[in-house]
């Protein structure tokens, strides 16, 4: 286990949320990347993926418990419309998938809730892969670009967390 790896599981275990690798919502705690997967790296995105990671950089966080309203803004910079919902409504409307083979520069990745502030619990989280193992979303006032073991490990403890494409509008 990576040293990142160790401090979140240590971490979420003097929380509380887990114990012995499982999370008390019985979900896995460590979700690696198991080495033969290949989820899409940013290189062998096509130009509107790529375009779309760009918005991405280029979006301020709209504040607090935005997260889902930060992906949208973001993708609203692509001019292929509009696509409204919290990331609740955004798991389950378009995140169907579960094979990282099938993780695509540019998809959403979310669950419809987790742990850690009420609005988690209502709301979920999403965020944005963009490529190279790596998860950009917004989280407490700010955007961040995180390992995608440690996103997937930390917002899949109640669910598992799935992805696709935002609006069901393929970039590829």
């Amino acid at each position: 286990m990576k040293h990142e790896e160790a401090r979140l599981v240590a971490a979420l275990e003097a929380r509380g949320f887990a114990r012995g690798g499982v999370s008390k919502w019985g979900q896995p705690v460590l979700r690696s990347v198991p080495l033969h997967t290949h989820p899409q790296r940013r290189m062998d995105a096509s130009a509107l993926q790529r375009r779309f990671v760009a918005c991405a950089h280029a979006t301020p966080s709209p504040g607090t418990d935005l997260c889902a309203s930060w992906v949208e803004q973001s993708f609203s910079k692509l001019g292929l419309g509009v696509v409204l919902g919290d990331a609740a409504t955004l798991y389950n409307s378009y995140c169907h998938h579960t094979n990282l083979d099938n993780l695509l520069v540019g998809m959403i990745v979310a669950t419809d809730r987790h742990p850690y502030t009420s609005a988690g619990l209502t709301h979920g989280h999403v965020g944005i892969y963009v490529g190279d193992e790596l998860v950009m979303d917004c989280a407490n006032n700010r955007v961040r670009t995180v390992p995608l073991t440690l996103w997937l490990s930390a917002y899949g403890l109640m669910q598992e967390p799935r992805w696709g494409w935002l609006g069901s509008m393929g970039l590829t």
